[in-house]
């Protein structure tokens, strides 16, 4: 076999530097089942993923720390690699004797594993999550279960609610700090009570014998050991991020990472809340263990009371506007992250990237979330706080900070250049002329983006000469750096929504074809037979047009029929281009 490169992180992987290597990446996203090419409907696209992660065209993502690659990399088994493995192993095979009621099965079941987990063993290419995942997803299938872990997760709430209803949480929370808080100013007094609260509601999130250990009942010496916890670089962190002097409410999203623990989650939620600030709570799609799933609450009572105040978001492919508008009609929003499995950013959900996204911070917990976050070197696209408890029970906390490449589009920003827009329509409105709006392919044809928008340009500039007394909107001359297409279509949603449009034109074959012709050009094969039906954003246009015109029916709209756009799906997610045709059931057009 060719010898592979020397990798020093994961970060720094580039497809197109090494034929071996690229061989190997391609074998490594195919065993791993998280190529989306291969699999789109389960697996995110370089689109999606740059929601989250910081990613270069062509550089690789891999949901795994900086050394378990390392170790992927060497195509062989060191030891490192093999406890991963084990560990893997007896984690499952205890969950199949436990909770394989039938015999046969059972043995069915833990000899298929075992066949899977030679394979793996005898050429290590998979991550050890993801090969926990697929002998999972067999054990569940083959018992058919859903969550063996239900009653377990039921009773951890309960523990930690009762430990609620104790004088030691009582002292725990509200004792005063030995020390006199030093300050000038009643704001920086409050400040350090909300942030001494958050800081003690973490530590019981984190405090598993609370709810793992049944009768546990902390001694005042426990109790002062946990409230005497340093916290490096806590404090500082934590006054940055959110500080006493005004800063702007932030949107957080929230991972957490085992039962019992999302109660005092919840709490740390709700103090959060009151500091202003909005929360999207994101739990687990189905069974992992002792995390709390988005079903949870329909089983237990507990949780679901503790979470009484919150709204549920069931869509898994939310859109950005509903996604908004949610958050701001709920300081707490529920919503899946999509998974059953630990953090793996290719299998997220549309709405938990979105969430992701939208956020200003991310807060996870758990040693789980700190090793796919803070051991891998890569950069992501918000700020994230991480905290989780060690095996000698010292709390870790860490932050990293987002990609100083990462500029956030803020809703305001955006709603602020929408209402531009709507005022210079309005003024040429009051002056007389007419509103057109026109719909063109920009990038719905890989790779001709730029011709897109040449054709685009030019062909407003010929309507503009050709029409008078009219004020043609071009969605090309209205970008902003760092806007994707999420940013975009709901910019102009608001400005189409607005009923300042009377004339809303849909790009035509005819169209395209004077557009080349006042070029001197020639239509390349490629642009054949092309208009507004190419594009996914287009027909959610056309729909939104639809809409408009039964509000406004003065509006009119030219170009392909209605009929002609709705073969489409959902435009492409934060592309400026569409997801292609779908040709028959799990199978698309590569593009």
């Amino acid at each position: 076999m060719a010898k592979l490169p020397h990798i020093s992180s994961v970060s720094s992987v580039y497809y197109g530097q090494d034929p071996h290597l690229d061989a190997w990446l391609l074998h490594f996203m195919l065993e791993n089942n998280i190529e989306h090419l291969v699999n789109p409907r389960v697996n995110a696209s370089a689109e999606q993923l740059r929601f989250m992660v910081d990613i270069d065209e062509g550089q690789l993502f891999a949901p795994c720390t900086d050394w378990m690659f390392a170790n992927l990399l060497q195509t062989r088994m060191s030891p490192e690699l093999q406890k991963e493995y084990l560990q893997t192993w007896k984690r499952l095979v205890l969950l199949i004797r436990d909770y394989s009621g039938d015999r046969f099965v059972r043995k069915k079941v833990l000899s298929l594993c075992r066949h899977i987990f030679s394979k793996v063993l005898k050429s290590p290419f998979m991550i050890p999550s993801r090969l926990h995942k697929r002998m999972l997803d067999i054990f569940l299938s083959q018992n058919m279960l859903q969550d063996p872990y239900r009653d377990i997760k039921q009773e951890y709430n309960r523990r930690a609610q009762d430990f609620m209803h104790t004088p030691s949480f009582f002292r725990f929370i509200s004792s005063c700090p030995e020390s006199t808080m030093k300050c000038e100013r009643i704001q920086d007094l409050r400040w350090q009570l909300d942030l001494l609260e958050l800081k003690r509601f973490f530590c019981l999130s984190t405090w598993k014998s609370l709810w793992q250990e049944k009768d546990f009942h902390p001694c005042r010496e426990e109790l002062d050991r946990e409230l005497g916890r340093p916290w490096k670089g806590f404090e500082e962190i934590m006054s940055k991020l959110f500080g006493p002097d005004g800063k702007d409410r932030l949107k957080i999203l929230y991972l957490p990472s085992g039962s019992g623990g999302i109660i005092f989650d919840l709490q740390a939620v709700n103090t959060l809340i009151r500091q202003g600030h909005r929360v999207i709570l994101a739990l687990k799609e189905g069974f992992y263990y002792d995390h709390p799933t988005y079903w949870d609450r329909e089983n237990d009572d507990i949780l679901s009371q503790a979470m009484n105040n919150a709204s549920f978001q069931a869509h898994s492919q939310a859109s950005k506007n509903e996604l908004l508008k949610s958050q701001r009609e709920n300081s707490l929003l529920v919503i899946s992250d999509g998974t059953r499995e630990r953090l793996n950013l290719y299998r997220t959900s549309v709405t938990f990237a979105r969430a992701w996204k939208e956020s200003d911070l991310v807060i996870a917990k758990g040693q789980g979330n700190y090793r796919r976050i803070i051991e891998n070197s890569h950069l992501f696209t918000r700020d994230i706080l991480c905290l989780y408890r060690d095996s000698a029970n010292q709390v870790r906390f860490y932050f990293k900070e987002k990609s100083p490449r990462i500029r956030k589009i803020t809703e305001k920003e955006i709603v602020s250049k929408a209402e531009e827009i709507k005022k210079q329509m309005f003024q040429a409105r009051m002056n007389g002329q007419r509103v057109l709006f026109y719909s063109a392919i920009i990038g719905s044809i890989p790779g001709q983006t730029k011709t897109a928008i040449k054709i685009l340009n030019t062909f407003v500039e010929y309507m503009r000469n050709r029409m008078s007394e009219s004020l043609i909107i071009n969605p090309a001359e209205h970008f902003e750096p760092g806007m994707d297409g999420d940013d975009l279509m709901y910019m102009w949603e608001i400005v189409q929504r607005s009923g300042l449009i009377d004339v809303w034109r849909f790009q035509s074959v005819r169209d395209i074809e004077k557009s080349f012709e006042l070029l001197g050009e020639r239509v390349p094969p490629v642009w054949a037979g092309k208009d507004a039906t190419f594009s996914t954003g287009c027909t959610k246009e056309m729909h939104i047009a639809l809409e408009v015109q039964k509000k406004y029916p003065e509006l009119q709209i030219i170009g392909p029929s209605p009929e002609q756009f709705f073969r489409r799906r959902e435009y492409g997610l934060g592309k400026f281009f569409d997801v292609n045709i779908e040709k028959e059931p799990g199978h698309y057009a590569r593009f």
